[in-house]
């Protein structure tokens, strides 16, 4: 009776079998996976949710765009990157994820295809799937920086292709798209009639400067373009889940109307998050700051803790995730359910994230310090 979008059944794997049977027994567990920031021992002012009280919330009066006042919000945002753009070209939406899923009924009919990167976030095919598109991947290589394999990109690219994602940077390899990359992926594009759809959460994170560094792709485009990002990790708050999109380049003024209407049948951006959104994005400083700072030392940690042992840290850019190479001796399954039965560390394999070769562990760079430090040690150990 069900939609066959929902047909995504599939057994729990044997690494959360295994964690959620440790955690019955009450066993003390060291999570190197933690990605929520506020499950992460970061400081929030106790004040930070006052704004969400605004009298004038009371009143509801839809704007399918989002409020001129949260819109103005996101534009100084942006100008604090350097980049001036008109409120006019920004929708607001719940969330990043529910930008995907405009995108994708605003550009793809059912059946069509969307090309995204691989490795990535594994959440794009699920997505993908309740709005009846496919997901095809290309890949992202690895010779001591990531970068795209333009090859393959075309070759996976039909006639029933419609766009192409980027994460930038991306997750979990943590790789920003460079200029002379953006220049062949806007091409491609523009030869091929396509959009492009950047994802642009983690754009605040980066680690070291870099002047070939792409930060958004929010400005003047020579193919359509979205840039999406959100309070979840600009402010650390994904619990109000707010996030928006930018549309650039040529066509945007007839696909932010196509935007709007998509908008306008839902409306599910919360009124007293959008009021307060210019305090969210002030408090945001100081809490994005405290989550760089715990990053930055945790990657340093990793790099000294694994110092001259049988693992490789994979050079990283920027975001919340390291990618460490281990002997391909045995599996990766086998590795993440040894280090959790043996020496009670969660990590997460690279096959969550659609790695095409072994062995790679995924860990996150949020993780508190005294687990973070405690559960390299036992890495290490375990090595």
């Amino acid at each position: 009776m069900l939609s066959s979008r929902l047909n995504w059944h599939a057994p729990e794997n044997h690494l959360s079998q295994l964690l959620a049977a440790k955690r019955k027994a009450g066993e003390s567990i060291l999570d190197l996976t933690e990605s929520n920031p506020t499950r992460a021992g970061l400081f929030y002012p106790a004040q930070i949710l006052e704004p969400l009280s605004d009298p004038r919330a009371l009143l509801y009066q839809p704007e399918p765009r989002g409020s001129l006042q949260a819109r103005s919000a996101v534009a100084a945002y942006y100008k604090h990157l350097g980049v001036e753009i008109p409120e006019d070209r920004i929708l607001l939406t719940a969330s990043t994820s529910e930008a995907y899923s405009y995108l994708f009924k605003l550009l793809a009919n059912p059946g069509d295809e969307i090309l995204s990167p691989c490795p990535s976030y594994p959440l794009f095919e699920f997505l993908a799937a309740l709005s009846s598109v496919t997901m095809l991947q290309y890949p992202l290589r690895y010779d001591g920086v990531w970068h795209i394999d333009f090859a393959a990109l075309e070759q996976s690219i039909g006639p029933r292709t419609r766009a192409i994602v980027c994460v930038n940077p991306n997750n979990p390899t943590g790789s920003y798209l460079k200029t002379a990359e953006l220049s062949q992926l806007e091409e491609i594009a523009v030869r091929h009639s396509l959009a492009l759809i950047s994802d642009e959460v983690f754009c605040d994170y980066a680690f070291e400067p870099a002047p070939d560094r792409v930060m958004t792709l929010v400005g003047h485009r020579r193919a359509l373009t979205f840039s999406m990002s959100g309070l979840s990790k600009i402010a650390g708050l994904p619990q109000l889940k707010l996030g928006w999109i930018v549309a650039s380049g040529p066509g945007r003024e007839q696909a932010l109307e196509g935007l709007e209407l998509i908008a306008d049948t839902f409306l599910s951006v919360s009124t007293p998050v959008q009021l307060a959104l210019p305090h969210f994005f002030a408090a945001g400083t100081q809490i994005r700051e405290a989550i760089a700072a715990r990053t930055e030392a945790n990657l340093q940690t990793l790099r000294d803790t694994l110092h001259a042992s049988q693992a490789t840290v994979l050079n990283i850019e920027g975001g919340w995730y390291a990618i460490v190479r281990v002997p391909n001796t045995i599996t990766e399954e086998e590795w993440t359910l040894r280090l959790l039965r043996e020496q009670n560390v969660v990590v997460q394999p690279g096959y969550f994230f659609d790695f095409e070769t072994e062995a790679f562990l995924v860990i996150s760079l949020l993780t508190p310090p005294g687990i973070f430090v405690e559960g390299l040690r036992r890495l290490r150990t375990f090595l």
